[in-house]
């Protein structure tokens, strides 16, 4: 199938739910009706989105046999199924409703043209089309059916795509063309599965190929035209402000964060397309520069993204992001209402407790229903007279255990088995120094030394003897956080340091939290100021150690949403998905193998840049580095970020925490036996990698025709050079010559969509909704960084309060829990991984062989993992008030589970 050329029309601004088209087209499938693909692997999907809903109409398509009409041509019957949409049949009351009522009575409502795949064989040109209008027939609910029918000689040959004009005025949703009657062949279905715009806003047709993939080299004669035409079609001439209906896909640099033109201060750096500040690439909008600053680009209502990205709508509420929505417009301001003063904090311990029992009077709203709807888990009603209460599910974590969120050995446990399971690396160079300008930020070496470790270690080993057995373990956020330290400092309700966090591992794989040192760089006139604090068995102490863990927390939290998962999931894989519809074909079959990783991912990373990342928006206000956030993200992508270390096996022997080892399983032993991430995720790691090499060892059986394809080259070469321009000159970006090169490069694209992003994304409700976990932000200094006697007085008065002050405000803490439990929510309709075939590798028998064992290794990997659970010996694990390790079990019901491994980022 081309991807989609799509048409917003006149918009009104509502909260009508929208959704997710039904089973977003890789390609329109030529499949016998008689042969089709179980239900297990056409089950069809809904979903819902915010925002504007257009005036439009959706479309699917069945047929019927008509007789031959003579011996040498058949007579063809094509019926076409239009499915109305909520905004379709509420809104088309007024002028355009009645020209295409009228455009339905003439019977010349969609234009269709089958293209033969073959060339004339006299001519070697391509054969003329067949045409025929479809006018509507029936209408059953929501489902409207139109009919075409054709004359189909017998020297047609095979079909290879269908044409289609919209008559209409306002764009449909066609899901598929089934075609009967053809002498020699039994029925065609052409899956669509996309949004066709009208012709009166854009003249081009549209085109939907059949489910045979072709690699270029192999493209039918009759189909290579309307291949590279479709291509070009796609990639737009990059200029011009992008229009909702269009299918453009192009690059721009993260220049729409800010928004000055509103407020001088919202003013940001652009981040990409310099060495200071390198970062990927986002989808091009060709929005005009703001009169404030020319650098930036205006803000308006609509945040482009091609059209079949974004999600279609329906009835039923089902998709989250029209709850996340809801969260931005309704909720939080709604918060910002009851909770008049932003730095608030909470007094006591049991008014944090009191957002799980009793909960928050909301100021009275508007479309209460629709609300509930929405947000069943958030907006509860604790009596008959009290319907406007914000009361928020309990953690499982905190079910479990209630003092979970203070225990040392949570805290370590967290860096192995929590929602950020990428920081923690092996300590391997002593002493612990700073690679930063000393004589900006001070003496490099750590405050942490061997004798302060030996002494938390006495009775196991020396610290000799911990180093030369990798027993020790460090989370490191010194040199990316202390250059922000001043910076931050100088923002209102903040602060920050640079900090470092040791562990070492118990004889029963368990970590031991060391010591934590924060440092300050020199400012103000004040030296570098740096203290390590240590577990305690005195009040004043165990007080210290729980402020210090407060702070790398934060740290941890900051680095978790901005880098490990912001960053490295969602941003880093805009410009995969720019670049395969760029330049591979809709038949091309690593395109089929891709799209289903993609599915709405540009969307929710829109809806990201309005709300989350955008200036002011919920990172900056209730994340530590507030307003440097992204550019901090920036500067990680800068230092850290590497395509080849996004593959799990190389990003575990990155931070030490796994080996080389042929012998062991998948070819590593893991530094950390007991490591469930890493246990769970390098048998994902493998099962992903065995279907992708059975998928594209199939169709490459040698590297020549890896080589030879200029689609594939051209794919890679922009993913390399354009998407992540930044970086096109490192030296660390795999070769693609090789059927093992495609297959290691697709493997760590689908990982980082699928299991990367589940990992750290929907489990972030369960370890962070009850915030002392996880807090977001640190709001006060340490009382032993040049206090006052009266700071002091106040720390050995009011430990518990000082600690309650440093933690988000009220505001804060329950705005990121209100958003945490909307992102850590699987929709009724979540696609997961491995769950459902696309019918286009349902119609290749090899494929779909080879699917279904993917399918069977993965419902084995949840046996697995469920056995881990249940095994006394794995501690980081199983034990007392833990919640057992399921982020990569792959499926899941709906709901915030803390499971289930969706193909794609879409939330």
């Amino acid at each position: 199938m081309l991807k989609p050329h799509v048409y917003h029309s006149n918009t009104t601004k509502t909260l009508l739910p929208l959704h997710k088209p039904f089973f977003h087209g890789t390609g329109c499938a030529f499949l016998p009706v008689n042969s089709r693909p179980s239900s297990s692997f056409c089950k069809t999907r809904t979903t819902f989105k915010p925002g504007c809903v257009p005036n439009r109409i959706k479309a699917a398509v069945a047929s019927t046999v008509i007789d031959n009409v003579d011996g040498s041509a058949s007579a063809v019957k094509a019926l076409v199924t239009v499915k109305q949409t909520v905004g379709g049949f509420l809104t088309n009351l007024g002028l355009e409703r009645g020209l295409d009522d009228i455009q339905d009575l003439l019977g010349k409502s969609i234009l269709l043209e089958l293209v033969s795949a073959e060339l004339d064989p006299k001519t070697g040109q391509e054969k003329n089309t067949i045409k025929a209008y479809a006018h509507r027939v029936k209408q059953e609910g929501d489902d409207v059916t139109y009919e075409a029918e054709f004359k189909v000689g017998a020297d047609f040959g095979e079909i290879g795509a269908v044409v289609v004009e919209n008559e209409h005025r306002k764009e449909m949703f066609l899901v598929d063309i089934v075609l009967r009657g053809f002498k020699d062949n039994g029925p065609i279905s052409v899956k669509c599965n996309s949004w066709v715009h009208s012709k009166y806003d854009n003249p081009q047709k549209r085109i939907f190929f059949t489910d045979q993939s072709h690699l270029p080299s192999q493209t039918p004669g009759g189909l290579k035209r309307l291949r590279t035409e479709e291509l070009e079609a796609v990639r737009g001439n990059g200029v011009g402000e992008r229009k909702a209906f269009e299918r453009i896909y192009d690059y721009d640099v993260y220049n729409d964060i800010g928004d000055p033109d509103s407020d001088i201060t919202k003013k940001r750096p652009v981040l990409g397309g310099s060495q200071d500040l390198p970062y990927p690439r986002r989808c091009r909008t060709g929005r005009p520069p703001c009169d404030s600053d020319p650098l930036s680009e205006k803000k308006g209502n609509l945040f482009y993204v091609p059209r079949d990205e974004t999600f279609s709508e329906v009835k039923q509420l089902t998709f989250s992001a029209k709850t996340v929505y809801s969260v931005f417009h309704a909720v939080i301001p709604s918060l910002q209402t009851a909770i008049v003063d932003s730095d608030l904090g909470f007094p006591y311990f049991t008014a944090i407790d009191q957002l799980f029992n009793e909960g928050i009077d909301l100021p009275p709203q508007d479309n209460q229903g629709l609300w509930r709807t929405l947000l069943p888990r958030l907006l509860k009603a604790i009596s008959d007279g009290s319907d406007n209460v914000l009361r928020f599910e309990t953690p499982e974590t905190m079910e479990r255990d209630k003092f979970i969120w203070f225990r040392d050995e949570e805290f370590a446990r967290q860096t192995l088995a929590g929602i950020n399971p990428y920081a923690i690396q092996l300590l391997t160079e002593w002493p612990m120094k700073s690679k930063l300008d000393p004589d900006i930020y001070g003496p490099p070496e750590s405050a942490i030394t061997k004798e302060m470790i030996e002494c938390e270690i006495k009775g196991y080993m020396t610290f000799d003897e911990a180093m030369k057995q990798k027993k020790l373990f460090v989370q490191d956020y010194h040199d990316l956080l202390l250059p922000y330290v001043k910076k931050v400092r100088e923002l209102e309700g903040t602060t920050l340091y640079g900090s470092r966090t040791l562990f070492f591992l118990n004889p029963d794989e368990t970590l031991r939290p060391l010591a934590i040192e924060l440092t300050r760089p020199p400012m103000d006139g004040k030296p570098q100021w740096k203290e390590v604090y240590r577990p305690s068995w005195h009040s004043s102490g165990v007080w210290l150690w729980r402020l210090a863990k407060a702070h790398v927390l934060a740290h941890d939290s900051g680095y978790h949403q901005l880098v490990s998962h912001w960053l490295r999931t969602h941003c880093c894989t805009e410009p995969y998905i720019i670049a395969t519809n760029r330049q591979l074909s809709a038949m091309h079959p690593i395109y089929r193998l891709l799209h289903p990783h993609f599915r709405y991912t540009m969307e929710i990373n829109a809806l990201a840049r309005q709300y989350l990342i955008s200036a002011d928006g919920i990172i900056e206000s209730c994340f530590s580095p507030g307003k440097y956030s992204m550019e901090l993200s920036s500067v990680a992508y800068g230092l850290q970020w590497r395509f080849d270390y996004q593959a799990l096996p190389a990003d575990l022997i990155s931070r030490g925490m796994a080996v080389e080892d042929p012998s062991a399983p998948h070819g590593l032993r893991l530094t950390i036996q007991d490591y469930p991430f890493a246990n769970d995720g390098l048998l994902f790691w493998e099962i992903l990698k065995e279907w992708v090499s059975d998928y594209v060892n199939y169709y490459y059986p040698n590297a020549s025709l890896v080589e030879s394809d200029e689609e594939l080259q051209a794919w890679w070469t922009e993913i390399r050079t354009v998407g992540h321009g930044d970086k096109k000159d490192e030296p660390w970006w795999p070769v693609l010559k090789t059927p093992e090169d495609l297959i290691h490069i697709i493997t760590t694209i689908a990982w980082v969509s699928s299991g990367h992003h589940a990992s750290v994304n929907f489990g972030q409700y369960t370890y962070a909704g009850y915030f002392p976990s996880r807090p977001t932000i640190a709001r006060r200094n340490m009382p032993t960084e040049e206090a006052t006697d009266k700071d002091w007085e106040f720390f050995m008065n009011k430990p518990e309060v000082l600690l309650l002050l440093c933690f988000p405000s009220q505001i804060q803490a329950t705005t990121v829990m209100a958003i945490l439990d909307v992102l850590s929510n699987h929709s009724p309709d979540e696609e997961y991984l491995g769950e459902l075939s696309e019918s286009a590798w349902a119609e290749n028998p090899v494929i779909k062989a080879a699917f279904e064992r993917f399918n069977g290794r993965l419902r084995e990997l949840e046996g697995i993992i469920d056995a881990r659970n249940a095994n006394k010996d794995f501690k980081n694990r199983n034990g007392a008030g833990i919640v057992p390790y399921e982020f990569l079990k792959p499926f899941s019901e709906p709901g915030v589970t803390g499971r289930g491994v969706p193909y794609s980022i879409s939330i």
